[in-house]
């Protein structure tokens, strides 16, 4: 097991930053060298430990490297200043490196964070009464209107897992032509102190610089949980920054949409706090029969359904099936459907890929016999009591 020195190293790197600027201070050209030297050795193994701020830390170095490299420069005589300016001076490489951390950030949100989004209102079957919600929301939030009206800002997507949370949002930003920001828990917490909340803040900077955007927080439960003493205070700090941009302060009397789209699927979990930012709350139930029915016919498009489709959606609604397992019971009927009429099929793996492309994959119309066979295979992880549970969450905090 390899271990992790990072918490080390930096120690090292700001003593030796520190002992730098005193060998500065003090004109002592050889150790200020010495120090600058090592400091880019102790960023460049820092970058090994940490593979989030590689980049940063590697950059970081060479400069400590140039700064080694042209030491005489630093110690060329120069004429008096002024206390003034000694205290421009002195304020800044201090201003620099902060600017240096904001840009690292905002790099971050735009490298990792931001999709195109292609999805369109008309590649979600069902969903009538939620995409309408949703559809006037963003108008809303678009049009021209008087200072008394208030679109949302927030808005809550809660049901059972692979219901089409993350397509409605998709959707949202495709139909705007609007930056769409995919957010997961994962993408933006950091092991180190801090750095989770000035993800957050880079994220809604480059939100409103690249406006309108959708910032859609995919399971803010996992972000953002009740509050209790087990909390750690870098998790308080990142929630109390993310809390500070869903108030929109900062986009106050500003022509821009800006609007937070969160899914979870256990939004009992939720901090208070998180709640009251997210006044608009749309459940997002399972399909019923004429969405499902809906669903298996884009998730078969392109093939010829000789089925009895009625009877095949019953099922499905009474198996407790979302849209993601219906997806899946179409993949298992195709690949039925594939393997009777292709025989041997793994056979073609032996030729080469400029091989395989002049031969054409056989199909055949889809039949109840291959949906019989899906059925086998896909099962629902929900029980009647856990639809409960979310229709008498919705009736008590949705809206």
């Amino acid at each position: 097991m390899e271990i992790d020195l990072s918490g080390a190293l930096m120690k090292q790197f700001k003593k030796a930053k520190l002992e730098y600027e005193k060998a500065k201070e003090n004109g002592n050209i050889t150790l200020a060298k010495k120090k600058a030297l090592e400091c880019s050795k102790l960023l460049k193994e820092l970058a090994k430990y940490d593979s989030y701020n590689a980049k940063s830390y590697l950059e970081k170095a060479k400069k400590w490297q140039l700064v080694a490299e042209n030491i005489d420069d630093v110690f060329e005589p120069k004429a008096k200043t002024t206390k003034s300016e000694k205290k421009s001076m002195s304020s800044q490489p201090k201003q620099s490196e902060e600017e240096d951390e904001i840009d690292k950030f905002k790099n971050y949100v735009k490298n990792n964070l931001i999709q195109k989004s292609p999805v369109k209102w008309d590649d979600i079957g069902g969903l009538e009464e939620v995409k309408r919600l949703m559809m006037e929301t963003i108008v809303i939030s678009a049009l021209q209107k008087p200072k008394s009206i208030q679109p949302w800002k927030g808005v809550l997507l809660f049901g059972p897992p692979g219901t089409g949370k993350t397509l409605l949002a998709s959707a949202c930003a495709g139909s705007l032509d609007a930056t769409f920001f995919n957010v997961k828990a994962s993408s933006v917490t950091s092991k180190y102190f801090g750095e989770s909340s000035k993800i957050i803040t880079a994220l809604y900077e480059v939100a409103r610089e690249l406006n309108p955007s959708i910032v859609f927080i995919d399971e803010i439960d996992a972000l953002t949980t009740k509050r209790s003493d087990g909390v750690s205070e870098a998790s308080r700090r990142m929630l109390s920054t993310l809390l500070t941009e869903l108030d929109g302060f900062q986009d106050k009397g500003k022509d821009l949409l800006v609007l937070t789209l969160s899914a979870t699927n256990t939004p009992w979990d939720l901090d208070e706090a998180v709640l009251s930012r997210f006044p608009r709350r749309i459940y997002i139930p399972l399909p019923d029969k004429e969405a499902t029915k809906e669903i298996i016919k884009i998730n078969t498009k392109g093939l010829e359904l000789n089925v009895d489709l009625d009877e095949i959606a019953e099922r499905c609604v009474e198996r407790l099936y979302s849209g993601r397992d219906l997806k899946n019971l179409c993949q298992e009927a195709i690949w039925n459907m594939i393997r009777d009429v292709n025989k041997d099929l793994y056979e073609l793996a032996k030729l080469p890929y400029k091989e395989l492309r002049k031969r054409k994959l056989k199909t055949r119309p889809l039949t109840n016999d291959d949906f019989e066979e899906a059925f086998k295979k896909i099962k629902s992880p929900l029980t009647k009591k856990d639809i409960e549970r979310y229709e008498k969450w919705g009736e008590e905090f949705g809206g």
